[in-house]
C-alpha cells in the first residue's frame, strides 16, 4: 500500500512547474444482494463491485502527448484497499493514434461495451460469457496496444500480451492477441472483436469470437444484440456460443428500466444455460447512483453457472441442473 501512495506523494511534492496535468478519480460501488444457488445456499450478502482507486496524468509537447495511469481495486466491503491491479499502463497519444503498454482491458474485452446494459452488477453477461478458463474479458498483462485514428466513424484496435509472467519462459507459446473494430453514428453502436491465446497459456489454448450491437430506436428506448463464439482446445464444456437481446427504457430524464436474456448453448449434453436480468437504475446526480435488480440462471443438468459471481468481491458456487439468482440493491458513487 505504501508502494502504491509514493507516486502520489512525490507528484504533490514537485514543483507546479515541472507537474504534468494529474487527476485523482475513482468508484465506490456496493450492493446489497439476496444470493440463492437454487440448492442449499441462501443468504444476504454486501459486495464491492469492480470498485477502484486511480490516478493519471498526461503532458502536452508538440504535437504529442504522454499519458500514463496507475489503477487499484479497493474492496469497501471488507476495507482491504489496493488488492489488484487494474488497466496500468503508459504511452503516446497523437494523430497517429494512440499506443500504450502495460496490463489493461483487451480490446475483445471492451468490444461488449454497446450491449452492456449490467456491467460489474448481479446479472452482468460476463456470468455466461466468462466460464472457467474459457476467459476471454481478461485484463492482460505485458502488453503493447495500438489504436488507430478515426476513420469517419469507425477506429481498430491491436493489442499483444508478450507473455503471462514477469520474465518470458524459454520456448512457451503463452501469448495473446486481442483485435477489435468499432463504429458509432448517429443512433448505431458497434464492435466485433476476435481474441486467441497460445497453447502455453496457464488457463490453456483457445481463440473467440464476439459482436456487439447497441441501436437508439428513439431518444427513450436503445435495444441492443450480442453473440459470442468461443473455441476452446480439448474441451466441449468450454466451447460455446452465448447470443441474446436487451433494452433499456428511459422512464424519465434520470431513470432507466432494463432487461436483457442471454443464452449459452455449450459443445457438451446437458451444459446449457440462461441468464435473465431486469433492473431499473436512478440517478441521484450525474455521479451517484442507485439501482434495484432481478438476475437468474436457469442450468442444465450438467451445468452450474450462476449471475452474480463476476465482477463482485462475492462469489457462491452455482448447482448443476438448478435455478441460482439474486436480488441486488445498488449504489454507485463515481468521482
Amino acid at each position: 500500500m505504501k508502494k502504491a501512495l509514493l507516486p502520489m506523494a512525490l507528484a504533490a511534492a514537485l514543483p507546479m512547474t515541472a507537474m504534468a496535468d494529474i487527476s485523482l478519480y475513482g468508484r465506490a460501488h456496493v450492493s446489497l444482494d439476496m444470493l440463492d444457488n437454487g440448492a442449499e445456499y441462501s443468504e444476504l450478502n454486501l459486495s464491492s463491485n469492480s470498485s477502484r482507486l486511480g490516478f493519471k496524468a498526461s503532458k502536452e509537447f508538440g504535437d504529442l502527448t504522454a499519458i500514463m495511469q496507475i489503477e487499484q481495486q479497493v474492496d469497501y466491503d471488507n476495507g482491504e484497499a489496493f488488492t489488484s491491479a487494474r488497466d496500468t499502463f503508459v504511452g503516446l497519444r497523437g494523430s497517429f493514434g494512440m499506443v500504450r503498454v502495460g496490463q489493461f482491458d483487451t480490446p475483445f474485452k471492451r468490444a461488449r461495451g454497446p450491449a452492456n446494459l449490467f456491467g460489474d452488477q448481479v446479472g452482468d453477461m460476463r456470468n455466461l460469457t466468462r466460464v472457467g478458463d474459457a476467459r476471454f474479458d481478461e485484463r492482460n498483462p505485458n502488453t503493447i496496444h495500438y489504436q488507430t485514428p478515426k476513420f469517419g466513424n469507425a477506429q481498430f484496435n491491436v493489442a499483444y500480451s508478450i507473455n503471462q509472467n514477469d520474465t518470458a519462459t524459454d520456448g512457451a507459446s503463452d501469448d495473446a492477441l486481442s483485435l477489435s473494430v468499432t463504429y458509432a453514428a448517429g443512433p448505431v453502436d458497434v464492435a466485433a472483436a476476435y481474441e486467441t491465446y497460445g497453447d502455453d497459456h496457464s488457463r490453456g489454448e483457445r481463440d473467440g469470437m464476439r459482436l456487439a450491437v447497441g441501436y437508439d430506436v428513439t431518444s427513450k428506448l436503445k435495444l441492443v444484440g450480442f453473440f459470442q463464439s468461443v473455441d476452446y482446445e480439448g474441451s466441449d464444456a468450454l466451447t460455446s456460443d452465448v447470443f441474446g437481446v436487451g433494452g433499456e427504457f428511459k422512464l424519465g430524464p434520470d431513470t432507466r428500466l432494463r432487461g436483457h436474456y442471454f443464452h449459452r448453448s455449450a459443445d457438451s449434453d446437458n451444459s446449457d444455460s440462461g441468464l435473465f436480468t431486469v433492473g431499473v437504475e436512478h440517478r441521484l446526480d450525474s455521479a451517484v447512483r442507485v439501482y434495484l435488480n432481478y438476475a437468474a440462471v436457469d442450468n442444465d443438468d450438467s451445468v452450474g453457472l450462476n449471475p452474480y459471481n463476476q465482477a463482485r468481491t462475492t462469489s457462491v458456487p452455482g448447482a448443476d441442473g438448478e435455478t441460482s439468482s439474486g436480488l441486488s440493491l445498488g449504489f454507485r458513487y463515481d468521482f
